[in-house]
């Protein structure tokens, strides 16, 4: 049984990564990796030539179950629906930049958004293929389908991301450059400072799941959303809690934790080209930040 844990905690994180990337929710990608376990627990360890492999595939089905329950659950969500924020440390652990730029790009808010959109099917394709490099003849076995099938989803997939997610060149430097800009004209009610830092179509997407203050809807435009952005932080404060604000590592890029009287608020991030913001990401279910209690 020692030796079996060892295995299994050899490759937990790239297990933790596919269930995640598949279900964006922390809370039930460790349930499916936890259900993994149990499985390779009793399995005969001699009809297994390649662990990784086998623990990868059973993963993956598991996900796929569990994400088509989620679906149908995800049809009555209230408001705007993000992944929920999942700390990473790709910088740290990752040394090579370019595997380190996929990785962080393939669990990014703005792609996780667009793979909410993808068959359950399509989405373990993409999963496989473009974040952990699988060969297709790997995937079509762990699919139960064939190569050639693989091949078409995974080509509908990627052409599905590519037109939905905008394709920035982003500097690590200019992204927390522009967050600090941001949370220091959006904390002293600088509205003409807020708005020299947004794109003109900047959008503003925010996640409550209704069980706290958030937009509904997506807010459009550098007018709207500096000043829903300026009222937010002034009725925030106007509460009389102590907030406090931390940088952190969020999905691959840099993301700001706010707490208030120590316990987790909201997690921002921004997606920034140009020199500007171009979307503003805002999670404040409650649900979706329970990790971020220990932070």
């Amino acid at each position: 049984m020692d030796s079996m844990t060892d295995v299994f905690e050899e490759h937990r994180t790239v297990l933790m990564g596919v269930a995640y990337r598949m279900l964006g929710r922390v809370a039930d990608a460790e349930d499916v990796v936890q259900d993994a376990w149990l499985r390779w627990s009793t399995v005969d360890r001699g009809e297994v030539r390649e662990p990784r492999a086998y623990l990868v595939r059973v993963t993956t089905r598991l996900a796929i179950d569990r994400l088509r329950h989620l679906q149908s659950r995800r049809e009555s969500y209230v408001g705007p629906w993000l992944p929920e924020p999942y700390v990473t440390d790709f910088g740290a652990k990752v040394p090579d930049t370019a595997e380190r730029a996929v990785l962080a790009e393939s669990v990014s808010l703005a792609v996780l958004v667009v793979l909410e959109s993808l068959s359950p099917l399509e989405r373990a394709v993409f999963v496989l293929r473009e974040a952990f490099g699988f060969p297709f003849a790997e995937i079509a076995q762990t699919l139960e389908r064939s190569e050639a099938a693989v091949r078409q989803l995974a080509g509908r997939a990627r052409k599905h991301v590519e037109d939905g997610t905008p394709r920035y060149e982003v500097d690590p430097v200019e992204r927390r450059d522009l967050t600090e800009r941001f949370l220091a004209a959006a904390t002293e009610g600088d509205l003409d400072g807020l708005m020299s830092l947004l794109a003109p179509d900047v959008t503003l997407v925010g996640d409550s799941g209704g069980k706290s203050k958030a937009p509904l809807r997506v807010i459009e435009s550098a007018d709207k959303v500096g000043r829903f952005v300026q009222g937010a932080v002034r009725k925030g404060f106007a509460d009389g809690g102590v907030a406090e604000f931390r940088f952190l590592e969020v999905n691959g890029a840099e993301a700001l934790l706010v707490t208030v009287d120590g316990k987790p608020d909201s997690v921002l991030q921004l997606e920034v080209a140009d020199g500007r913001v171009q979307r503003v990401f805002i999670v404040r279910n409650p649900d979706k930040l329970v990790s971020f209690g220990s932070e």
